[in-house]
């Protein structure tokens, strides 16, 4: 997502930032959570008895 850009405003950073949280915590699947994303993960944890 921010591969090599340097971004010297801080809106357009902090929006950027905010872009690549919601990716990596509810589409990209982790390997150590077996394919699940992070907040998949969260939910099953906070659903079951």
């Amino acid at each position: 997502m921010l591969d090599g850009v340097v971004i010297d405003d801080t809106y357009l950073f902090n929006d950027k930032l905010q872009q690549w949280e919601d990716y990596y915590n509810f589409d990209h699947p982790h390997g150590a959570l077996g394919g699940q994303t992070p907040y998949e993960r969260l939910k099953q944890k906070t659903t079951q008895p």
